[in-house]
């Protein structure tokens, strides 16, 4: 057990405390933080409804927004002075901190690969640890919490003698926290970097310059938690104690106000145009932006593999290799190109069946050749969609050498 006790002056003091009451801090930070947390569980709420959710990488952005949330939530009430009136509170996001990078990691490998990555409990093991740890701070009386309020922001104040029944930070490990912290996020900041740098290859696309809405996402979260990293070296080098804190509660709600406007920028009540929209698609909210890439992404399939050669090519198989759902894909095509799937392939399988009858080096190829290297497994299939593109058999088109 270690004691600090003095029955008469900490009575003393508390009575003081009681009396006295801090003033309150209201400026530009804590207010630009202040409205940070209001918006953060405003989109959270966004992420976290009942459809958003059920995409992976909405439910690790809205738990992350809450994450962020929670730890500027204290970064305001101790600069702000009002943590006087919760002092339980004090130091409580210390481990909840240990989760950003663990759920930014998850949010960007769900963006990648569409569904929600394994062994998430493992990297979330930091946190859960901490959590455990911290309690021997939490359980201590209020005078240890305020000291270690005035310790980080106001450390030229005296301190209440406290009594202490066990070790607030029996192993030290507590005077390293924020050392861990920046090096942990900084971590998940290179995996994150690394994981993008990967599907960029794979994309072959600058990652200074990418066409992909994801890609432009995932290059932005990059930066913001590399940049994040940065502010926090920065302040903690450059503050004793917390004292530079209110910095960080403030970039930390700018990120969350850029969110909010790139949700806003790609949301579907600033780009319909009318009642004539489809009802089938009515109530999508596909940009015109990610259409744009995807109808771009299908034409580079049909020209460049000729996918649509597969005689049993189906729009289930075109969807997998655009890393999408198939109700997406079917929506880009009736919207984007006027036409279903069935249309699509049909126009590329005649417009390959019109180059090989026009090649005389294949005058010896019977129509049913041309038909099954043109993708298709029945002739009278292939005449049908021929004369209803071309307006001519495919005999009649080869014996007048169009």
């Amino acid at each position: 057990m270690i004691f600090e006790f003095n029955s008469i002056e900490l009575l003393s003091l508390i009575l003081k405390t009681a009396k006295i009451r801090m003033p309150y801090r209201i400026d530009f930070f804590s207010v630009f933080i202040f409205l940070g947390i209001a918006q953060a569980l405003f989109l959270s709420f966004f992420y976290l409804s009942k459809e958003n959710r059920k995409i992976p990488a909405n439910f690790y952005q809205g738990w992350l927004l809450l994450v962020i949330a929670a730890v500027i939530l204290e970064i305001f009430l101790m600069y702000s002075g009002y943590i006087q009136h919760v002092l339980h509170l004090v130091d409580f996001s210390e481990s909840i901190a240990l989760a950003i990078g663990p759920l930014f990691y998850f949010m960007v490998k769900s963006h990648i690969e569409g569904n929600k990555p394994k062994g998430t409990t493992l990297h979330l093991l930091p946190f859960i640890l901490y959590s455990f740890y911290l309690l021997f701070f939490l359980i201590q009386p209020v005078e240890e919490k305020y000291n270690s309020w005035i310790h980080a922001y106001h450390p030229d104040m005296e301190k209440l003698a406290v009594l202490r029944f066990i070790s607030p930070d029996p192993i030290g490990l507590r005077s390293y926290i924020s050392l861990i912290t920046i090096s942990h996020v900084a971590l998940y900041g290179i995996l994150c970097a690394y994981e993008t740098y990967k599907v960029f290859k794979l994309k072959k696309q600058s990652f200074f310059n990418p066409q992909h809405p994801v890609l432009k996402s995932l290059k932005n979260g990059v930066l913001m938690l590399v940049s994040v990293s940065c502010i926090l070296f920065i302040v903690k080098l450059l503050n004793k104690n917390d004292t530079g804190d209110h910095w960080i509660g403030a970039y930390a709600a700018l990120t969350i106000y850029l969110m909010s406007f790139s949700v806003i920028k790609n949301s579907l009540a600033f780009k319909t145009s009318g009642l004539d929209r489809s009802d089938k698609y009515r109530s999508s909210s596909l940009s015109d932006e990610v259409k744009a890439q995807l109808e771009k992404e299908i034409h580079l399939l049909m020209s460049r593999e000729q996918a649509f050669l597969q005689e049993d090519y189906s729009l289930g198989q075109l969807a997998k290799q655009l890393k999408t759902s198939h109700h997406i894909v079917s929506q880009v095509i009736n919207e984007s190109l006027g036409k279903n799937f069935y249309e699509l392939m049909a126009e590329h399988r005649i417009a390959h069946a019109q180059k090989l009858l026009k090649d005389p080096k294949n005058s010896y190829l019977k129509i049913e050749e041309i038909a099954a290297q043109s993708g298709y497994n029945s002739k009278s299939s292939f005449n049908t969609a021929f004369k209803k593109i071309t307006g001519l058999t495919p005999s009649q088109f080869r014996n007048q050498g169009v």
